[in-house]
């Protein structure tokens, strides 16, 4: 699992270099524009130890803030659940709230609260938040009606019963979205690190960016995938542990 989940990155980074090497022999670009396999080396060596340090404190913060946005999704989808008129108001505020951009609103989080690591936690959890809050709310609100039958004509059937059955029926959607969100959480981390931070991966590319040095943001760029496909590998190890263990049950 996790080595496919490598190769597969790798082969579209690769894909991505030649990519960028077609274009820069195609139209006869200079090392400053797309620089060469051996800057992209020479810079890996000289940037890796710091950019390590910084992509590991990314990808602690887009963990946690994914976390939160799981606990807070899954928990107002409950409350939704149990009730209906409550449910509806959260359904369409999540609608109207996602219409913003995070990117508009992460300026006014960032004069709030400044630039510590409370707004870009919590820039990462509003990114990742609204797909998985629609999701718990949709999958906590579908009958499913060849269980549900039996517990509604013996009458053992209530609301807490219900939101476990349709929670079971229905784990294989809430792991892919939930591992599908970690994509989100590693995004939502890096912007509001680009936007207003000193430190994070984030902040190195806005520096590289600053300085026009191709090379560092391809680097950065190997380091966010690499890290997003050991903890997409992580989330699918873990969602393939608890189907086993509830099949077993």
């Amino acid at each position: 699992m996790l080595h496919n989940r490598i190769i597969q990155f790798l082969v579209l980074f690769i894909s991505g270099l030649v990519f960028l090497s077609g274009i820069k022999w195609g139209f006869r670009l200079s090392d400053y524009v797309i620089p060469s396999l051996n800057d992209i080396i020479t810079t890996a060596k000289n940037v890796y130890i710091p950019y390590s340090r910084d992509m590991l404190e990314t990808i602690i913060i887009a963990i946690a803030g994914h976390m939160i946005s799981i606990c807070m999704a899954c928990s107002i989808g409950i409350i939704g659940r149990l009730t209906h008129w409550i449910g509806d108001l959260i359904k369409a505020g999540a609608y109207h709230v996602q219409a913003y951009p995070v990117v508009a609103i992460a300026p006014i989080i960032f004069i709030l609260f400044g630039d510590g690591l409370f707004p870009r936690l919590l820039i990462t959890a509003m990114i990742c938040y609204f797909p998985l809050l629609l999701t718990f709310v949709g999958i906590f609100t579908e009958p499913v009606e060849n269980v549900e039958h039996f517990y509604k004509s013996t009458q053992m059937l209530n609301r807490i019963l219900e939101i476990k059955i349709r929670a079971f029926e229905h784990l294989q959607k809430i792991l892919t979205v939930i591992e599908g969100s970690a994509t989100l959480a590693m995004v939502g981390t890096i912007v509001a690190e680009f936007l207003s931070a000193e430190s994070g991966i984030g902040y190195r590319i806005s520096i590289a960016l600053s300085q026009s040095d191709m090379a560092k943001v391809l680097v950065a760029l190997f380091m966010i995938g690499l890290s997003t496909a050991l903890y997409l590998t992580f989330l699918e190890k873990i969602g393939s542990t608890i189907q086993k263990r509830l099949s077993k049950s």
